[in-house]
């Protein structure tokens, strides 16, 4: 897959996995999320292995970060979405959501499903996504956190 980049001010945003930080996107998630408490390294790597990732830097650093799962032609999931305290506040939430749905392989995707306590305005302004429509069809299978 073709890395994908862009350049806002100070900031990059790259789909280069040898660019991402993942001790700190671990210890972000298992430690300071609110969905991924817990999780383990070796989750966290087996996750941005089989994922498309977004890391946003600012110079060499790790700003933000989200990945999608999706099979690129029927379904993709927009998870483990963040901006680190120190990066807050200059739009790059905003940003990273535009760019990761703007991604061509994201592009032509015909369901994109996202699970959010608290940012629904953000995906739905940013994001384009709306309520699920006929919750009472999904369904759900919990693991125990890895």
């Amino acid at each position: 897959m073709t890395t994908y980049e862009l350049t806002r001010g100070a900031f990059t945003l790259s789909t280069d996995k040898a660019r991402l930080d993942v001790p700190l996107i671990h210890d972000y998630l298992s430690n300071r999320s609110y969905w991924a408490q817990g999780r383990s390294l070796e989750a966290v790597q087996t996750s941005i292995e089989h994922s498309l990732c977004f890391g946003v830097y600012e110079n060499e650093s790790l700003a933000a970060f989200c990945r999608i799962v999706s099979d690129y032609a029927t379904f993709a999931w927009l998870c483990d979405v963040f901006v680190l305290e120190r990066a807050r506040g200059r739009g790059l939430g905003k940003w990273l959501i535009e760019s990761a749905m703007a991604h061509p392989q994201v592009q032509t995707v015909r369901r994109v499903l996202l699970a959010t306590r608290d940012a629904h305005e953000l995906y739905r302004q940013y994001g384009g996504f709306e309520n699920l429509p006929n919750p009472e069809r999904w369904m759900i299978r919990l693991q125990p956190t890895t």
